[in-house]
């Protein structure tokens, strides 16, 4: 790789700068020169010759935008003289045959794992609890109250603690002081009571009522997918009784993931129960004999076959693309070598990649129903007055990724170069070994939240810019797409992937190396940066209206 810019494909027509390329300079990739006509950032892409208006923008060697404008030879493509572009899809046209990796390093090894009565294993131990419904919220809340720090899983508060010592000063009468306090940046490792129980995690939501029926179905099946999800122990479900999300619902798509539930479950219905006292003391008993319940269960080998890996984006910059999501292309690549799963999500960012994972299917049903969720997707964008191309966000449009294509062609290579072996609509549970793709939102959360509910034990998440996304049940697993991101919030990004930008590393070492220190991961060696930041994010995707 130049260590100025870089031809990411030998049709691009566009070449991207890794470091900062000032007006008059000379820059210089596989023996092609070009006088650099205006400041060019780093991240940001400029023209490979003259382009006039109408002409197509390659990268990826794929089609990413068209100029609106005469663009010159070294000069900077932007949202200006550069607007949104793909190339249309079709049926399946040609048979992959992919050659899978090498794994022999990897066949022996094994993770830390629990395992379950209907043979999946979690990377983690959790108890769950949360509503059907909205309306049980506040209940939830209480319970968390009463729980986290008695059993010893409460986060430490070093803001709380510097909000004490303001207070202090304060009716100290040294109000002066204040503005020279420094906060302490120790934290407290909890001692939890249950030592084989990785947390109780309490989630909230705003639906199961309101809203358009259907809307409550999917987010029944999302919870069942959480409690089928192997790194969930067991569960308590707050129910008000007589919402839309009703409990048979729940049982029955339970039931469609497996006949025979074997996890304990408490499901507890206000209206039915009484007196808020009476369901909250009902259901904090039944949590606590869980607990110790699962607190049976202790880790054992398990074989990186039963590793399921949710790939995800988000805050991503130029070199998303080039860096940190091939990396974890290679990684998946390297699973689903070894027996295992991985889903690669966020359809809105699959825009102008369609045809190529289409090719990828292993049959032609997996590739019509790949289109039909695409087609549906956009057009029901395109019915409020929005689009595909208006995906990319402020800090994307920033920092290099100036159309939707652009971000998706880059994006796509989370998903390496395996077979698709499965298309999965939201809350659809993968069951495949290989490569699935999940419909999903691109929004960071919605998407993780998804890719937790279908299976995953693990999640992969890239980002350039920065986001604290994390996860209640599956550990995300932050990687940078740059050096200067891992060093500025290193309390966010797990794994540096900003030496293959610098030159230092390449994609296969690092996505072999993102396999080792997923394996200790999983293996409850390594606690993320989400999670010692108890980062428990969960916003289920809403698709309809309210009523």
């Amino acid at each position: 790789m130049n260590h100025k810019i870089l031809k990411i494909h030998p049709k691009d027509n566009v070449f991207v700068a890794l470091t900062p390329l000032k007006k008059g300079e000379t820059a210089d990739c596989e023996g092609t020169k070009i006088l650099i006509t205006e400041a060019v950032q780093a991240k940001h892409k400029f023209a490979r010759h003259d382009l006039s208006a109408g002409d197509e923008i390659i990268m990826y060697g794929n089609l990413v935008g068209k100029a609106n404008t005469s663009i010159k030879k070294g000069a900077v493509l932007t949202i200006k003289n550069v607007t949104h572009q793909t190339s249309s899809f079709s049926e399946k046209q040609i048979t992959l045959n992919w050659k899978a990796p090498d794994v022999s390093k990897w066949t022996n090894k094994t993770f830390m794992g629990y395992y379950r009565k209907d043979g999946q294993v979690g990377t983690a131990n959790y108890w769950l609890v949360i509503p059907l419904v909205f309306c049980e919220n506040r209940n939830v809340e209480i319970m968390k109250q009463a729980f986290l720090e008695e059993l010893g899983f409460a986060q430490s508060n070093k803001y709380k603690d510097y909000v004490c010592q303001m207070v202090a000063l304060y009716r100290q009468g040294r109000e002066n002081d204040i503005k020279d306090l420094d906060i302490s940046t120790e934290i407290t490792e909890p001692q939890p009571l249950f030592e084989n129980v990785d947390g109780i995690q309490f989630l909230t939501h705003q639906g199961g009522c309101g809203g358009i029926r259907q809307d409550s179905e999917m987010l029944c099946a999302l919870i069942a997918g959480y409690l089928h999800n192997p790194n969930v122990a067991g569960a308590t479900i707050l129910s008000l009784g007589c919402q839309n999300a009703q409990v048979s619902i729940l049982k029955e798509k339970l039931n469609t993931l497996h006949s025979s539930f074997k996890k304990p479950l408490y499901i507890l219905e206000q209206q039915q129960e009484g007196t808020e006292q009476q369901l909250v003391t009902q259901a904090i008993q039944k949590t606590f004999v869980g607990l110790t319940e699962i607190n049976k269960t202790e880790r054992k080998p398990a074989p990186l076959c039963a590793l399921t890996l949710g790939l995800e984006c988000g805050g991503s910059d130029g070199f998303s693309g080039i860096s940190a999501n091939p990396a974890v292309g290679k990684t998946s690549d390297l699973i689903v070598a070894l027996g295992g799963k991985a889903m690669l999500a966020e359809f809105p960012e699959l825009c102008g990649v369609e045809q190529e994972l289409i090719n990828r299917c292993t049959n032609e049903g997996i590739a019509n129903k790949f289109m039909k969720l695409m087609h549906s997707y956009a057009a029901s964008a395109e019915a409020v007055g929005s689009g595909f191309d208006m995906n990319p966000s402020p800090g994307n449009i920033k920092d290099g990724l100036i159309t939707d294509a652009m971000k998706s062609a880059g994006a796509a290579k989370k998903g390496g170069t395996s077979p698709v072996v499965d298309v999965l609509d939201y809350a659809e549970y993968a069951t495949k070994p290989g490569l699935n793709l999940l419909c999903t939102p691109g929004n960071d959360v919605e998407s993780t939240t998804a890719l937790a509910g279908s299976g995953a034990n693990i999640i992969l998440f890239t980002t350039g810019l920065g986001t604290p996304t994390g996860n209640p049940i599956a550990p995300v697993i932050k990687i940078s797409s740059n050096s200067d991101l891992a060093k500025r919030m290193p309390d966010i990004i797990d794994f540096d992937a900003g030496a293959i930008i610098s030159g230092t590393s390449t994609i296969e070492e690092a996505g072999e190396t993102l396999l080792d220190f997923i394996i200790d991961v999983a293996s409850g060696r390594i606690k993320t940066k989400a999670r010692q930041l108890g980062q428990d994010d969960f916003i289920p995707w809403k698709r309809g209206v309210s009523l």
